[in-house]
């Protein structure tokens, strides 16, 4: 009989025996074979079988040789090496950490032991909550806000000490409105704009529908003294 129908002899065996999981994952919240729930079940059934496992290591790979002892044929199980590093461990203990890992995945492997995936079985990242945007922090708007003095198509919005903002968008909207309609071209309509920038972004600030809604009435008549 080869090996490897001594060894799928083996897979089947240990299959029908019942094992407990008593490794534990408390952060992701499942069970997983460790070596003592299932090597003394393989080894019983290895040694009924006529077959030898040995575990070696290198600095690059670690191996699981099963040998049928009585014609000598093998299967070797190969496994890169990788790194543990236990918090508070010392090198040596992480080392030890590494080798029983290492062991556990060979038999696993051989032995065709399944578990769930553990990627998949692991908890989903929570998704990282959008930062709320800081509402703007808006200053009461000036009792007097004036456009750049140039001696042209510059605005001055005034208000009452206890007038609300409503009735200063009002008014800038309503002065604005005024200007365009004194505007006999388009360098005017742009000086009306450019002369005040201030005070429409502080409409922006305050109302930016508004603000929106007057932009459009810039570019209207804009518009309509190219014709």
């Amino acid at each position: 009989m080869s090996v490897h129908k001594k060894l799928m002899q083996a897979r089947v065996k240990l299959q029908s025996i019942e094992m407990k999981k008593s490794g534990l994952n408390k952060y992701a919240g499942y069970s997983y074979f460790e070596l003592g729930d299932f090597i003394p079940h393989a080894q019983i059934i290895f040694n009924d079988l006529g077959l030898c496992g040995v575990v070696t290591f290198s600095t690059e790979y670690a191996q699981l040789c099963i040998t049928d002892v009585d014609d000598g044929t093998v299967i070797v199980v190969t496994s890169p090496m990788a790194a543990a590093e236990l918090k508070g461990a010392h090198p040596i203990q992480n080392l030890g950490a590494v080798l029983s890992y290492q062991r556990r995945y060979l038999w696993m492997a051989a032995l065709e032991i399944v578990e769930h995936d553990i990627i998949d079985s692991a908890p989903a990242a929570e998704p990282k909550p959008e930062p709320k945007p800081e509402p703007v922090k808006k200053t009461p708007v000036p009792l007097k806000m004036e456009g750049r003095d140039d001696k042209s198509w510059h605005l001055i919005v005034e208000k009452e000490p206890g007038d609300s903002s409503e009735s200063w968008i009002t008014a800038v909207v309503d002065i604005t409105k005024m200007g365009l309609k004194e505007t006999h071209n388009e360098g005017e309509v742009m000086k009306l704009f450019t002369n005040n920038r201030i005070i429409f972004d502080r409409l922006k600030l305050e109302d930016v529908e508004r603000y929106t809604a007057l932009m459009g009435a810039f570019k209207t008549r804009k518009e309509e003294l190219k014709g």
